[in-house]
């Protein structure tokens, strides 16, 4: 059955996989959401005989209904190949009661590599499908992952430029340094006095902005979005945790069937919204639980069904979950309205203009699936150094508020069954935090002065995406205001 895709704000007319992948947001500034949603057509016996590239274009044939074999297929190919350090693409790795799914072993060693890897070849595919002959201008806000992942897909690419903004002062050290030093003619990064809220704010009021848009086409350009609002980034993800159950049912740690639960650390919601799609695809899943950090938007919302971002805005350990516009939860919102643009509509406005909405108890009721759990900083680092001391397992600190989360889940609720944390990035992307974690005797050094003591420490090799940084040169040092976001794109795209 052929999925096309709706906005959650309105009522328009159903368009393709391949136009809302171009698109990005919709015009009326809503989401774009399939129609439905497809059911697995292989048994999970099936595919947990099939490699990652297998498995993925068998997932994402369901979703992207526009897309060729010949088409979608070389997109995987082009996708998932040696850029990744290890030949699953996804390890799951057992420690302390729960499995471990490294979603890290991309080019840019976090979980963002995943999608992102794919998105580019997805886009320029979507636009040879649709007669495209603008420029695709990505225009994405990051809070520390997205963008590095996004500038490593798309530099070079022909036919597109793309432009990250990300909070100056509100990421590591090495992510900063990991998108400022990224080659590419027509990659631009863009660091903003404000925080990542800031940053999707006014990259969302540039998408809605009707004259901007005119303004662009007329010398050639287009706007589309490298961001978790973009469905070509959330198709690929619900993939992964599709392969984690079926790899658990290959190496025999479940029977067909048995349900699992699945931890996710998130700020922006759309990873966890990744493991809701695979649920309702058919995936056994008894509970997805929803970790967040002292920026606890998520936490309460679920405790409360008020969303209220009406609060004070923490920079903590984990900052790419430093967030309180959970952009993605919109979709969520939708769905649990019955498909009803009109109420979703008016739930957003209120977020717009109050800073928060409550849900209906029916609306509510249809959040059993999710529970809702907040690590503080001291409960992270304590995470990070007991599960190594344990285990000898190293996790970073985005793994660490999931980890912990789910150890408060298991200790409330009895619940035994088999587990799995989506570890979102490699320790080596926060080193400083996760080296003073396991010992206070780290305090005072740098990120980079710590790396070799990680790797000793851990027994694992110093990721590429780190080595390349030691001696790579500053290639971008604009900083703007929050309010100046648009005029820098002009600039950028004047230049």
């Amino acid at each position: 059955m052929s999925v096309e895709y709706f906005s959650t704000r309105s009522k328009s007319p159903a368009i393709s996989a391949s136009k809302a992948i171009l698109k990005g947001l919709s015009d009326d500034g809503g989401l774009f959401v399939p129609s439905s949603i497809p059911a697995f057509e292989k048994s999970f016996e099936e595919m947990s005989k099939m490699s990652y590239k297998e498995l993925a274009y068998e997932v994402m044939k369901l979703y992207l209904s526009d897309f060729t074999e010949d088409e979608l297929k070389n997109c995987i190919e082009r996708a998932y190949d040696e850029k990744f350090d290890t030949e699953v693409i996804a390890p799951l790795v057992s420690a302390d009661g729960a499995y471990y799914l490294e979603l890290f072993h991309g080019a840019t060693i976090a979980f963002k590599d995943m999608a992102l890897s794919i998105l580019p070849h997805l886009l320029t595919t979507a636009a040879k499908k649709n007669d495209i002959k603008d420029k695709i201008v990505i225009l994405t806000a990051t809070s520390g992952d997205t963008g590095k992942a996004a500038l490593s897909g798309f530099a070079d690419v022909p036919g597109t430029g793309i432009i990250v903004f990300y909070p100056k002062n509100g990421v590591s050290a090495i992510q900063e340094k990991q998108m400022v030093t990224q080659k590419g003619n027509n990659v631009h990064v863009v660091g903003i006095t404000g925080n990542f809220d800031d940053a999707q704010t006014g990259v969302k009021k540039m998408f809605n902005d009707k004259e901007l848009a005119a303004e662009l086409q007329e010398k050639g350009y287009r706007f589309s979005s490298a961001n978790s609002i973009n469905i070509g980034r959330l198709v690929p993800q619900i993939v992964y945790y599709v392969y984690a159950y079926v790899t658990l049912l290959k190496e025999q740690k479940i029977k067909s069937g048995e349900k699992i639960n699945i931890v996710v650390p998130t700020g922006n919601f759309g990873n966890i919204l990744a493991a809701f799609y695979a649920k309702n695809m058919g995936l056994p899943v008894k509970k997805l639980i929803c970790a967040s950090n002292e920026n606890k938007v998520l936490f309460d919302f679920f405790t409360t069904g008020e969303y209220d971002r009406n609060r004070e805005f923490k920079l903590t350990s984990s900052p790419s979950m430093d967030i309180l516009i959970s952009s993605n939860l919109e979709r969520l919102i939708y769905f649990i309205a019955g498909n009803d643009s009109d109420k979703n509509k008016a739930l957003m406005d209120e977020l717009s203009s109050t800073g928060k909405y409550t849900i209906t108890d029916s609306m509510k009721e249809m959040l059993e699936p999710f529970v809702g759990g907040f690590a503080t900083e001291a409960e992270t680092a304590k995470e990070i150094h007991d599960l190594f001391d344990s285990t000898g397992y190293v996790i970073d600190t985005h793994t660490a508020v999931a980890s912990r989360v789910y150890r408060q889940y298991r200790h409330d609720t009895g619940d035994d069954a088999v587990t799995v944390i989506a570890s979102t990035a490699s320790p080596y992307k926060f080193t400083g935090s996760v080296m003073r974690a396991i010992d206070t005797c780290y305090a005072g050094q740098s990120d980079m002065d710590l790396i070799q003591k990680l790797s000793k420490l851990s027994g694992t090799e110093i990721p590429n995406a780190i080595k390349e940084l030691k001696d790579a040169p500053v290639l971008h040092d604009i900083v703007c205001d929050k309010d100046e976001m648009k005029e820098t794109v002009k600039r950028l795209l004047e230049a």
